[in-house]
């Protein structure tokens, strides 16, 4: 007989600072919430988690049940009316199949905090279990950037997260997860996943897989699932610094079997190396002033000059509407440049009645909080493109999905096309702005939204990169934000941190936690 596995994906980064609250409308925008069949129409043949579970499941001969697809644009806290809607037809498909399952494989984030729940993913978790009991195997993937808990390890025998930051290895997480459930599920292995944690809100390169310290220990981790039979997976996780909850920061998985003390020193070796390297910094972040000189002198016979603002990054939960990279270009008198996208629903509404060509005064951005990214810009614009903003994606990251801004608009504001959208997403792939008539080739400067995942798509067009703060939600400097939940000390917080006295503390507090409970 095949074996039966439920799956869906699932998943939500929640910025804990963001005053917009993430509803069920903001899953839809994304993308759907795609059910079933049409969830695997959808995503199968794409880089998704989904496409690495059928890879498996088509391979091995099971019967997949596959309950849904959602996921919404970072964001704050999920409302429980949303949790609800997305994580109860989950749950309840496992107890409607519950006499016939073997296993379960879910494609989350790590990251999902709710107006209700610290920890989405570990209440999520917590409910299956309650249905199909302590025993069946449950598969998870994450994203590198999950704020891992201990009742996410507690309660899935297996757990893999991407390996690449820009993302690109999304199937190959889903196909490496459910590899290891298929064998857990024939009884050959009997998979658990252990931990070890630091005190840290982030790594501190952000988890960048294209340079730095992250490169060797993933080398590292490869290495010991290549190796070692005994282990499946090995995942690090960089964290994600924007939720003030107790279980934020970066953490070392390993999944594995047999002598868990060497696993977990393995692991311990891992989070050491981090600790080690907590004051590396990859990244120049420029100011926008110095960002927008440089681009006025970049050459016109170069290949473009990117600048992301990786403060405003809507891919971290940031608004996607601060002005001021956008104030700066202007000023600096820059031309031939793009620019997007500028997250403001008031403008984009207001441009879909106006005939393509028109002449326009508008107040752009700058709407949602003021404090971060500046105050609205106002500024008098061509408008070049207005619509609906459907389009496919062909780069790495998202290549074959459909995604959309909602109404879009594009203003050609003096020196600089202007892509104004409704639905806030960080720039990922070229057809953002191409299929709204903005071919960033063509363009001397490409300016966009994005910390790291614009690399994927726009590093290989482009002559040189450049990074700016422009003050916005997501900067890179975590001391101005006001924690209140994370436990201290914790780096950059504090000062002077011994890492053995703090293991030592903790691993107290988990004793006590556990033989409370």
């Amino acid at each position: 007989m095949p074996f039966t596995v439920l799956s869906a994906e699932f998943a939500h980064e929640t910025n804990t600072f963001s005053q917009v609250h993430t509803g069920y409308d903001r899953f839809l925008a994304r993308s759907g919430c795609l059910q079933g069949d049409a969830a695997i129409a959808a995503r199968g043949h794409a880089n998704t988690e989904l496409g690495g579970f059928l890879e498996v499941a088509q391979a091995q001969g099971w019967r997949l049940i596959h309950v849904l697809s959602a996921s919404a644009n970072p964001g704050g806290p999920v409302t429980e009316d949303a949790f609800e809607r997305l994580a109860g037809p989950i749950v309840e498909a496992a107890r409607t199949h519950r006499d016939s399952l073997h296993g379960i494989a879910l494609g989350l984030h790590g990251a999902m905090v709710t107006t209700v729940h610290d920890d989405g993913e570990g209440e999520l978790l917590r409910r299956l279990r309650a249905v199909v009991g302590p025993d069946l195997p449950i598969a998870i993937t994450l994203d590198l950037h999950a704020n891992v808990t201990r009742a996410m390890c507690a309660l899935a025998n297996i757990i893999v997260s991407y390996k690449t930051y820009p993302h690109v290895d999304m199937r190959i997480a889903g196909r490496h997860a459910a590899g290891i459930l298929h064998r857990a599920m024939t009884g050959a292995i009997r998979p658990v996943t252990l931990q070890a944690r630091l005190p840290m809100l982030g790594e501190t390169t952000g988890g960048r897989t294209d340079k730095g310290p992250m490169l060797d220990w993933l080398a590292q981790a490869r290495a010991m699932e290549a190796g070692d039979p005994q282990v499946f997976a090995v995942s690090l996780n960089a964290g994600f610094a924007h939720a003030d909850i107790p279980e934020v920061g970066p953490s070392v998985l390993v999944t594995c079997e047999g002598d868990l003390p060497r696993h977990q020193a393995f692991a311990e070796q891992l989070a050491d190396a981090m600790w080690e390297a907590r004051f590396a910094q990859l990244t120049e972040y420029l100011s926008v002033e110095a960002a927008a000189a440089r681009c006025a002198a970049w050459p016109a016979d170069n290949r473009p000059l990117v600048v992301a603002d990786y403060s405003d990054n809507p891919g971290g939960g940031a608004y996607g509407d601060a002005p001021a990279l956008l104030r700066a270009l202007l000023e600096a008198g820059v031309q031939q440049a793009c620019f997007g996208p500028m997250v403001d629903p008031a403008v984009a509404a207001q441009l879909q009645d106006v005939p393509v060509s028109t002449e326009v005064d508008v107040l752009l951005g700058g709407k949602t909080d003021p404090r971060f990214g500046g105050p609205p810009l106002p500024v008098r614009g061509t408008l070049r493109w207005r619509g609906e903003g459907l389009y496919t994606g062909d780069g790495p990251m998202i290549g074959g999905q459909q995604r959309n801004w909602g109404p879009t608009a594009v203003l050609q504001v003096e020196g600089v096309a202007v892509l104004v959208v409704t639905n806030a997403a960080q720039m990922w792939d070229l057809q953002q702005f191409k299929t709204f008539g903005i071919d960033p080739q063509a363009h001397r400067v490409v300016a966009l939204k994005s910390a790291q995942h614009f690399r994927a798509a726009f590093e290989p067009i482009s002559g040189a990169v450049i990074v700016c703060d422009s003050g916005a939600l997501c900067g890179p400097d975590y001391r101005i934000l006001p924690y209140r939940r994370v436990p201290r000390p914790v780096f950059p917080l504090d000062d002077g941190i011994d890492l053995s006295g703090w293991r030592a503390a903790s691993a107290a507090r988990n004793a006590s936690t556990s033989s409370a409970s």
